[in-house]
């Protein structure tokens, strides 16, 4: 009979692509792994795993053994999910994920709301991009992941996950106060500077909607200064150099020489809670989604 572990050894592997980085994935050392692959192959009498260079590669027999171990797995994650929501107790373990501000303006509170309602429940928390978490999540690494995306430029939902909404969340402009639109009560997107401008790196969500915006409106802006937090955003606002597109929750206490100021109409991020859609019975997965509506609630 093949056992249940070695199986989801051997699919880490396929999904995560080498033995260390499924290792890290299952948090168990890589020889660990080794020795589950060892003794699958012995139990299926067929070589799982060929060298690679410095790397290893899945035989054909092995690609078959992992679509059917991609299949018992999640028939396995169902069949918990629907026996925990039959007994219907917040326990065990879950796991929890958030973009950056996410991770400092609302899972405080939601992690204080489940301690409170939930003291059976253990919660592991991570700090992750949205990108990286809805991956997370997809391979079952990751049970809840708070992600974002803009309503003009929307994120696809991979197959097989759910979400709900948590909040929208407005990005304001933020000056120097010696720039000509630091005085005004308002601005509309056609009054976005084209000059210097502060912004996460390539490739993130909200670098790429900073882009699509100002181009919206034939603006080309210069990123001359890139930093993936906002207050470090701030800080260099404050210095004068450049301007900065900030969401209000991703907003701390803002220095000396900044002024905010409002677009119209306002450019808003929405904020999701993103789950597994065949974990979604269970009570612990549950109670996390209510967790984080309460803290945003809270917020508001």
């Amino acid at each position: 009979m093949l056992d249940l572990n070695r199986l989801r050894a051997l699919h880490a592997v396929a999904v995560h692509g080498s033995v260390g980085a499924a290792a890290e994935a299952l948090m168990v050392t890589p020889s660990a792994i080794s020795q589950q692959l060892a003794k699958l192959e012995r139990e299926t009498g067929t070589v799982l795993l060929e060298r690679d260079g410095r790397g290893v590669r899945l035989t054909d027999a092995a690609g078959l053994l992992v679509e059917h171990a991609e299949r018992i797995l999640a028939m396995v994650e169902a069949a918990e999910a629907e026996f925990a929501a039959l007994r219907g107790k917040v326990v065990g373990t879950l796991t929890l994920a958030a973009f950056p501000t996410a991770a400092r303006g609302i899972l405080p509170r939601a992690l204080s709301i489940l301690k409170r309602n939930h003291p059976g429940l253990g919660v592991l928390i991570y700090e992750r991009e949205p990108e990286r978490q809805l991956r997370e999540v997809a391979r079952g690494e990751i049970d809840v992941a708070v992600v974002q995306d803009w309503l003009t430029r929307p994120m696809p939902l991979p197959h097989g996950l759910s979400r709900a909404v948590l909040l929208d969340d407005v990005a304001d402009l933020v000056v120097p106060s010696g720039h000509p639109l630091a005085g005004r009560r308002a601005v509309s997107l056609h009054d976005l500077p084209e000059g210097d401008w502060i912004s996460s790196g390539p490739g993130t969500v909200c670098h790429d909607f900073l882009l699509f915006l100002l181009r919206s409106v034939e603006r080309e802006p210069r990123i001359v200064c890139m930093a993936g937090e906002y207050p470090t955003q701030l800080a260099l606002v404050a210095a004068g150099h450049g301007c900065a597109l900030i969401p209000r929750l991703g907003r701390v206490a803002l220095p000396e020489g900044v002024r905010v100021v409002p677009v119209e109409p306002p450019p808003t991020r929405r904020v999701y809670a993103v789950w597994r859609t065949r974990g979604g019975r269970r009570p612990a997965i549950r109670a996390a989604v209510e967790a984080l509506r309460g803290a945003c609630a809270e917020d508001g």
